[in-house]
């Protein structure tokens, strides 16, 4: 096996969650009376959410935390479901696993949410860890991620890993702690923005990433 275990981002990797996500976004803004149009939301998928949130509101934290509390008031009921997975990863996703490989999941989105995502489109039996933020802003970047994800499988990150995700989050996070990161390009990100960030392998498909993860 070349790889092993092997990281995977959620948003853009796993799910097509853009609907969703922008969805909830105007929503959470909406209540502050500020307009967004879809295509201005789409930075807003991969990075921690308060992040992007701090744009609109940059040095109020009380506002920050006010947002993103109405942004989980849509998505947490609604919005975590306004999602598809790509044609192919859940296939992709036995494969590996039936293959022997160690699969997490390493997402910047709260974990609780993850877990509903991951059992809503019945993929928990693939994953042998399911690690993301913490609903108290704990946790949210890449690299503490993965570091969590590390500590639960109870590995030390190394050449032998991989991440793979569709933003320079999932890039950059993954090379601090350690490990390469293969980047796919059906997500979020454009091609300038992860090979800029220094993806080990770019693939541009499901396919090309089954070939590089399989060598089928």
């Amino acid at each position: 096996m070349k790889f092993n275990p092997i990281f995977f981002d959620l948003d853009g990797t796993i799910t097509d969650s853009a609907q969703g996500i922008i969805r909830a976004v105007q929503y959470a803004l909406e209540s502050f009376n500020i307009s967004a149009s879809k295509e201005s939301l789409i930075p807003f998928i991969g990075p921690p959410l308060r992040d992007s949130f701090a744009q609109f509101f940059p040095g109020d934290p009380e506002k920050i935390e006010q947002v993103v509390a109405k942004y989980r008031e849509y998505y947490g009921e609604q919005g975590l479901f306004e999602a598809r997975l790509y044609d192919g990863v859940a296939d992709l996703l036995r494969q590996l696993a039936e293959n022997g490989h160690i699969l997490a999941l390493a997402t910047s989105k709260p974990e609780s949410f993850a877990v509903r995502i991951i059992e809503h489109f019945d993929l928990t039996h693939y994953f042998t860890c399911i690690a993301g933020a913490q609903l108290k802003g704990t946790r949210t970047d890449k690299p503490a991620v993965l570091r969590y994800a590390c500590e639960t499988l109870g590995i030390t990150p190394s050449e032998d890993c991989l991440m793979v995700g569709d933003r320079k989050y999932d890039v950059l996070g993954a090379h601090e702690v350690g490990m390469p990161c293969a980047a796919v390009l059906y997500g979020y990100g454009s091609e300038e923005e992860l090979k800029k960030a220094g993806a080990d392998q770019i693939c541009r498909d499901v396919k090309a990433l089954r070939k590089l993860l399989t060598g089928e």
